[in-house]
């Protein structure tokens, strides 16, 4: 039987040449937003993979919403520029389609980059004042977000409307907006990050109303052809927060404004998360929301082996896999999935010699 990893897939108007997804890695590696070399050999190097399609990381819609002061963003018409010869590089050695992250970090913006240690960043120490439903820290050692009120909230969902349509300028082919991770979006699904007591607080229809908004907004602006999806998280993993119950309801919420995918993680928005971590522990989430709506499915989570990627797919427990820390790992990782369960991919002519003889149709031709 043919490998069902390897079956193309569409999503509204764009096609799939396989169900592999390269999901989007923080690289912490831009300039005041805008793209750099690191983003060109990055991507670049991704391009090459064979997946079936790359979505670039998360990429903030205003300068606040960045997680590190060294995070991508497509805000300005530098940033605009930047990215887009990154891309002009990218496609002209590669067809894989290309997405993009949007998102706004909320609560959890202002802090280092990971590899040096983390954490907020003081107001001198190219720190900002953080931005959140509620004027709860993500630590209690951190300064209190500021509680957006109506004026910032119209201004979020515009800049994040005025990033889609500059998204679209660039010939992006599929937009994801980040609801997950603890980032702004998952801020106001949750309740523990949510306490407002207005029309977005409270009450699930409530929580859910300014993700929504945003939704909304972004689908109404981009053409009907382009894909829009959501990041999900099924669950925040701390009893009383966010579950994969409201999970399926938010996202038949958003199969009926037209959502184009879910790509369902978990966790980040609490410090008292508890996550017993194993490989595809997030895939029965992914499996829950599919199973409930119909909606085509993204699992991720700790899928590294290339039997279980083809068994997520094949035993409908997702429509595609998607891989982030796997393929920096092993950025040729769908050459070997392909070669060991028999299929093919796209490779550049510059590395066709590279197929072993003992997988002589590895390489479409």
């Amino acid at each position: 039987m043919p490998s069902q990893l390897f079956q193309p897939f569409d999503l509204g108007g764009l096609h799939l040449s396989n169900r592999i997804v390269i999901a989007p890695m923080c690289q912490y590696s831009a300039e005041e937003g805008s793209a750099t070399d690191w983003h060109l050999i990055h991507l670049g190097n991704l391009s090459l993979s064979g997946a079936g399609l790359l979505i670039i990381e998360a990429t903030a819609v205003e300068p606040e919403g960045r997680i590190s002061p060294d995070d991508l963003g497509l805000w300005s018409d530098a940033n605009e520029a930047a990215l887009a010869r990154v891309l002009e590089g990218i496609r002209r050695h590669s067809e894989m389609p290309i997405g993009i992250q949007l998102g706004h970090a909320g609560r959890k913006a202002s802090v280092h980059s990971p590899w040096t240690g983390g954490g907020q960043r003081p107001l001198e120490d190219r720190g900002w004042q953080t931005l959140a439903p509620s004027a709860l820290p993500m630590q209690a050692k951190d300064r209190p977000p500021l509680p957006l009120d109506a004026a910032g909230l119209k201004r979020i969902r515009e800049a994040f409307v005025a990033t889609a349509r500059r998204a679209v300028r660039l010939g992006l082919q599929a937009i994801e907006l980040h609801c997950a991770h603890g980032y702004l979006l998952h801020q106001f699904l949750s309740p523990l990050a949510n306490q407002r007591d207005d029309a977005y607080g409270g009450s699930l229809e409530n929580r859910m109303r300014f993700p929504l908004e945003v939704f909304d907004a972004v689908r109404e602006a981009v053409p009907a052809a382009i894909p829009v999806g959501v990041r999900v998280s099924g669950t925040d993993w701390v009893e009383g927060g966010w579950d994969i119950a409201q999970t399926v309801a938010f996202s038949e919420a958003l199969k009926a404004r037209g959502v184009s995918f879910i790509h369902v993680s978990s966790g980040g928005v609490s410090a008292a998360q508890t996550i017993a971590l194993s490989p595809g522990y997030q895939v029965p989430l992914a499996r829950a929301v599919k199973t409930a709506t119909g909606v085509p499915t993204i699992a991720v989570g700790l899928i590294t082996d290339y039997e279980h990627a083809e068994a997520v797919v094949a035993g409908g427990d997702a429509d595609m896999v998607a891989l982030a820390r796997g393929i920096l790992y092993d950025p040729r990782w769908p050459w070997h999935a392909a070669a060991h369960l028999g299929a093919s991919v796209k490779a550049p002519k510059q590395y066709l010699r590279s197929q072993p003889s003992r997988f002589r149709t590895l390489f479409e031709s």
